[in-house]
């Protein structure tokens, strides 16, 4: 187990905190929360695929994170019809 393993694992812990926030908030924070547990997934894809070695993995963090933002964009379109 190496530093990148660790930090990936710790980064994984930070969903609790953005599901009890959208799971009880307004839907603007829930889309807050959306989006900073796409960012986290991506950074703990490139720490898990730096600690376990694999170059191909940092291309599914490259995707994740273009499919993150874009994402976020169409989900901040259709929640603006209803706000």
């Amino acid at each position: 187990m190496n530093a990148f393993e660790v930090a990936g694992t710790m980064l994984l812990a930070g969903f609790l905190p953005l599901v009890w926030c959208a799971a009880t908030r307004r839907a603007v924070d829930g889309l807050v929360a959306l989006e900073l547990a796409g960012t986290l997934t991506v950074l703990a894809l490139l720490c898990f695929a730096e600690g376990f070695h694999r170059s191909f993995e940092f291309g599914v963090a490259a995707v994740a994170a273009v499919a993150v933002w874009t994402g976020g964009l169409v989900f901040a379109r259709f929640l603006g019809r209803w706000l």
